[in-house]
């Protein structure tokens, strides 16, 4: 017969509460065990509820007993699990889990073998796996996980780079015309343009009567970017993503870019965030959130010139820290006329799961929050960059399902 464990001591529902996780939901089938919820709804000192005792459960269930698929029956996304170990556990603690993972699961055979390693498909789901799961990788396999994330990496930043220069470089080309005549600066769109009724059609040859020029020198840093981004399990994707764009905004001298990850604690990756590999392999994807303890480190050393500063914060809003802080501290750079974007999440992914009471909050400081691929981000600094109202791509993210609202 089940045990009601509102008739036990504090500590005795703490220890039951701890056995069960301990043994699975078999022990429930026994019926001598409360339910996790029960358990949980009544513990005394354990400090988890809810969808956090499951997320535990789950996170155990991965590796110990009969219950080893977890509760869908499959083998978990990695980086969502290794966050789960994170949340719930102490460092010695987790490097024991992980060991019993490779050990009883064989996780390094499914997975980081050298010769597995080179045939899975080169994907962003493969990265974030290999870099959350860099710890378990073997030293034999290393340099062939790093390989495979430069090779993806690489092919994204093709793909984005391009795009993102012209927007910029477009979007801070101010002065359409320039007063030096230098023949390589020649702008012959506008030239031609401009002069096509002087075209001569008995000599089929068009008599210019001005030209024009592009201005000789671009000025560097007109604009400071600064990414400050969530890199708890569930924005793997984004960490990603992130880290490519911030190599191609680093990459243009017309920009100083700056790149902070953070968790409960702070990674400034501004010194290497040229190289996205580098910065991948410093992430350490997982465990909790302090939003405005990351918020204020980039506040205090990165925000020089607010009125030409782009401030994106990625992240799915659910705060770990101070939330009433955040919110003041985000309205301090609103008022000081930094442009603020808060993206619930960078990726190709569907609608981005995240805190909508914390949402709302922004957008009523006129921080728009929207989830956005990294094409449309190349769109939203353009028109960031330009002055231009961003209202037109919002409501292309409110159709899809992206924007919060």
């Amino acid at each position: 017969m089940s045990v009601d464990p509102k008739d036990l001591e504090p500590k005795d529902r703490d220890a039951l509460l701890r056995w069960r996780l301990a043994l699975g939901p078999e022990a429930e089938k026994t019926g001598s065990c409360p339910s996790l919820s029960a358990l949980g709804a009544s513990a005394g000192t354990v400090d988890l509820e809810g969808d956090d005792l499951e997320g535990l459960d789950d996170a155990l269930s991965f590796v110990y007993g009969e219950r080893s698929a977890g509760r869908g029956g499959s083998k978990p996304y990695l980086p969502k699990w290794l966050g789960a170990l994170r949340d719930f556990f102490q460092d010695d603690v987790i490097a024991l889990v992980q060991k019993d993972a490779i050990e009883k699961k064989g996780l390094t055979q499914l997975l980081f073998e050298p010769e597995t390693l080179p045939f899975l498909d080169k994907n962003l789901e493969l990265v974030t796996t290999l870099v959350s799961a860099r710890g378990l990788i073997p030293e034999q396999a290393k340099d062939t996980a790093r390989a495979i994330i430069r090779e993806v990496v690489e092919d994204l930043r093709k793909k984005l780079e391009s795009p993102l220069r012209t927007a910029v470089l477009g979007a801070l080309r101010r002065d359409r015309t320039s007063p030096i005549p230098i023949a390589r600066n020649i702008d012959w769109r506008r030239t031609i343009r401009s002069n096509l009724k002087g075209w001569d059609a008995e000599r089929k040859r068009l008599i210019p009567e001005r030209f024009y020029f592009w201005p000789n020198q671009r000025r560097h840093h007109e604009w400071d970017v600064t990414l400050v981004v969530d890199q708890s399990g569930s924005m793997a994707e984004s960490v990603v993503y992130s880290s490519v764009m911030a190599a191609i905004f680093a990459s243009l001298d017309v920009l100083r870019t700056s790149l902070v990850l953070f968790d409960t604690e702070i990674v400034d990756m501004t010194p290497v965030l040229a190289d996205p590999v580098e910065v991948l392999f410093s992430a350490q994807l997982g465990g909790g959130t302090d939003i405005n303890r990351a918020v204020a480190y980039a506040q205090e050393h990165y925000v020089r010139r607010p009125e030409k500063t782009l401030f994106i914060l990625i992240t799915d809003l659910y705060e770990g820290g101070n939330a009433e802080e955040l919110v003041a501290r985000l309205r301090q750079l609103v008022d000081s006329r930094s442009k603020v974007l808060c993206l619930l999440a960078l990726s190709d992914s569907g609608r981005p799961s995240y805190d909508h009471a914390m949402a709302e909050q922004l957008t009523a400081l006129g921080i728009p929050c929207f989830g956005c691929t990294p094409r449309k981000l190349v769109d939203v600094v353009e028109r960031v960059m330009r002055n231009q109202d961003l209202a037109p791509l919002l409501a292309s993210a409110d159709k899809k399902g992206e924007r919060h609202g």
